[in-house]
């Protein structure tokens, strides 16, 4: 993390903007989840006039390396402070504009949430690091599914791009799905996560 060399007006002017904020309204779904989360357009609405009203403004500039997504966020006062937060790095879903697209969008506004102090994710109170019976069994099949790992086929793929838009999402969506929930590429699914996938898009069908 890079600072300008004093930040006692950007930290007071913070202060302030987090004294006035609300965390956005969640209107988006997660279907894997079951929960909710604000869109990065949302946030940015709800954030930019208050950052303005006292003297902050937030840049992101997205780069990359050829493999990974880089997005660097840094937090400026008018007064010339600012801070430079540690750049957030994630791996594009597939080497394409929307794939790179979607992980830039992502990683905008988890970053942006972060250091603003808002939410923009339902708090699920801890249950999606709670190891209960049905994710310590889950992590057995993964284990088991790991021993003898295929990759899935174009079958495999088809099919839950076709369960996927039964629920109204597309296959960039769908990767995006994949992406968050279980931090990997469509085709490096394990077998059990490629059912659970599925069982969830058919829970969701229009």
């Amino acid at each position: 993390m890079n600072k300008s060399e004093s930040i006692k007006e950007l930290a007071t002017a913070l202060s302030k903007f987090q004294g006035e904020v609300k965390n956005p309204a969640n209107t988006a779904n997660n279907p894997f989840f079951k929960s909710k989360y604000a869109p990065l357009n949302d946030v940015l609405n709800l954030v930019r006039p208050i950052l303005s009203k006292n003297g902050l403004s937030v840049v992101q500039a997205p780069s990359g390396d050829g493999e990974n997504i880089i997005v660097t966020t840094t937090l400026l006062h008018e007064s010339g402070e600012y801070i430079e937060f540690t750049p957030l790095v994630l791996k594009a879903d597939k080497p394409t504009a929307q794939g790179a697209g979607s992980a830039i969008t992502y990683a905008r506004r988890y970053a942006l949430s972060a250091i603003l102090g808002i939410s923009s994710e339902d708090d699920d109170d801890g249950n999606g690091a709670e190891p209960g019976k049905d994710k310590l069994d889950d992590k057995k099949d993964d284990k088991k599914d790991d021993k003898n790992a295929k990759p899935l086929s174009e079958a495999q793929i088809k099919r839950l791009y076709a369960i996927g838009k039964t629920a109204g999402y597309d296959e960039n969506t769908v990767r995006g799905h994949v992406k968050v929930r279980f931090n990997k590429n469509l085709e490096d699914m394990t077998k059990a996560e490629y059912d659970a996938v599925c069982k969830g898009y058919e829970g969701l069908k229009k």
